[in-house]
């Protein structure tokens, strides 16, 4: 079987996949982003084409 490499972003809003290897990794989730990974401070989202995430 192999390794996984891409994983959904951890945050419930997100739609961005990313791989594991360059995702934030906190509290062992991954996520996308900085703003993903700190619960979206100030309403910022990833800014990521096509995602809307900022909850």
């Amino acid at each position: 079987m192999a390794p996984v490499t891409d994983m959904k972003c951890a945050c419930d809003s997100c739609l961005c996949v990313v791989s594991t290897d360059k995702a934030v990794m906190k509290d062992g989730k991954y996520y996308c982003s900085d703003a993903c990974a700190n619960g979206h401070p100030n309403g910022t989202g990833c800014g990521h084409q096509g995602c809307e995430c900022h909850a």
